[in-house]
């Protein structure tokens, strides 16, 4: 049997705010934006390259929904974005003004960096520790 997680839904307070975010600061791909009528819409963002999972950006729908953006963990990192090349994401997220809580760190699983998103979930930018091991390699030829 082989399963995945593909989508990971992520309650917002504005879909166009949460759009511009994603897509303009993070640099994410809009795959989907799809009206489904009385104020919902499917919206689907994905990191660029990601074929493994996506998130839906799901609008606050009631208070409940709506006291729960931005702490969907109870304060604890939320998500987790992997990239190829740490320090050229982190630089270019400080250009753009994206609020880091936690100093870029090498830890033994990999480089890292903790940042809010425009609601205040905290992420993990994270270079694992294999694509590190890699580029000290290709360094040393």
């Amino acid at each position: 049997m082989k399963q995945s997680i593909a989508r990971v839904a992520l309650v917002v307070g504005d879909y166009d705010k949460a759009i511009k975010f994603y897509t303009k600061k993070l640099d994410f791909n809009l795959i989907e934006d799809t009206d489904l009528g009385d104020g919902k819409r499917w919206v689907i963002v994905a990191p660029p390259g990601s074929n493994e999972c996506s998130l839906v950006l799901a609008e606050a729908a009631n208070e409940k929904q709506l006291a729960s953006v931005g702490n969907q963990t109870g304060g604890r990192v939320f998500l987790f974005l992997h990239t190829d090349d740490f320090w050229r994401d982190y630089y270019k997220m400080m250009e753009r003004k994206i609020k880091f809580v936690r100093s870029p760190e090498k830890m033994p699983y990999g480089m890292v960096a903790v940042f809010e998103d425009l609601y205040g979930n905290m992420w993990d930018l994270l270079e694992p520790i294999k694509n590190l091991q890699q580029e000290q390699q290709q360094q040393q030829q």
